[in-house]
């Protein structure tokens, strides 16, 4: 009686706690959208091999999975889902990671950035920016509401979002916005140039203007400084959509800059592999858990 007891009562506190991730406040990023044109576009998404994929986005959204109340610790995390600049694996990159990141008493914020449009933005190369920024503007703006440290907010990116992640990690001078305080960028695509790019997501974000300029102006790691933020990088050696070579890169750069970082490379694993690389039996989270513990961003593990 006593064990069946117990078992009623871990299954309610687990169905409590789903029903507490899953309403979620979702948090409209603009009054009026900056540099949006005025077009006949629909949002759309759909399912694909149990990913739940966006595409059309012209209104950015952040959707808020706050933590149980007594494992909260402060830190806050926006996550920008992948997709090559062409849609976003909300799912797999996106609400499933904020439920793990919730359950280490962190703040985690999915952000649905518009992706590069010339039929909805005035400048496409800078519209995905613009709602990075924004994001973890209204972050720290609203951190009272949600019990967050200022200092302690991270950004988070998958594929093409580690691009966007690292974008906004190394192009805040120009911004009126302080860049995220560490960045989690796991199979990212760090750089344009013709060794190390991902082609859809370059094709996407910068169209035709494929200038020297302009492709270093992306290239993130040669936008590395000794004010880029900490970071942690996950990648799978034989990633042939996202050659490994732009974690690698990117980690150098920073070393070189005297910036913290940290990264694990994988034997295999391919791309897009999300929360669990099944060719190994090593959880990649444990890592990245490790990693914030280590550096006082979350309190203890949980």
């Amino acid at each position: 009686m006593i064990y069946r007891m117990k078992r009623i009562v871990a299954m309610i506190s687990a169905s409590l706690l789903a029903s507490a991730l899953s309403a979620q406040e979702s948090i409209v990023l603009y009054d009026k959208v900056p540099g949006g044109k005025s077009a006949s576009i629909k949002e759309n998404s759909d399912t694909t091999k149990g990913i739940v994929r966006i595409k059309n986005v012209f209104q950015p959204t952040l959707t808020v999975y706050r933590p149980e109340p007594a494992l909260a610790n402060g830190t806050a995390v926006v996550i920008c889902p992948g997709g090559g600049y062409s849609m976003l694996a909300a799912s797999h990159e996106g609400s499933d990671v904020a439920k793990r990141l919730a359950g280490w008493g962190i703040t985690a914020f999915v952000l649905k950035y518009r992706l590069p449009d010339d039929v909805i933005m005035t400048d496409k190369t800078i519209g995905p920016l613009q709602d990075a920024q924004r994001a973890l503007q209204i972050v720290r703006q609203r951190a009272g509401d949600w019990n967050i440290d200022t200092a302690r907010v991270g950004i988070m990116g998958f594929s093409a979002g580690g691009h966007l992640a690292s974008t906004a990690s190394t192009h805040f001078a120009t911004p009126v916005i302080d860049a995220a305080g560490f960045s989690i960028l796991i199979y990212p695509v760090i750089s344009f140039t013709d060794s190390l790019m991902h082609k859809g997501s370059r094709d996407r974000l910068l169209g035709t203007d494929l200038s020297p300029a302009r492709i270093q102006a992306y290239s993130n790691e040669q936008q590395v400084h000794a004010d880029t933020p900490p970071a942690f990088l996950i990648h799978a050696a034989d990633d042939k959509t996202v050659p490994v070579g732009n974690s690698v890169a990117y980690y150098q750069a920073l070393i070189a800059n005297k910036v913290p970082a940290e990264m694990h490379l994988y034997q295999n694993g391919g791309h897009g592999f999300g929360l669990n690389n099944k060719t190994t039996a090593d959880q990649w989270p444990e890592r990245l858990q490790n990693w914030l513990l280590a550096n006082k961003w979350i309190n203890k593990a949980k």
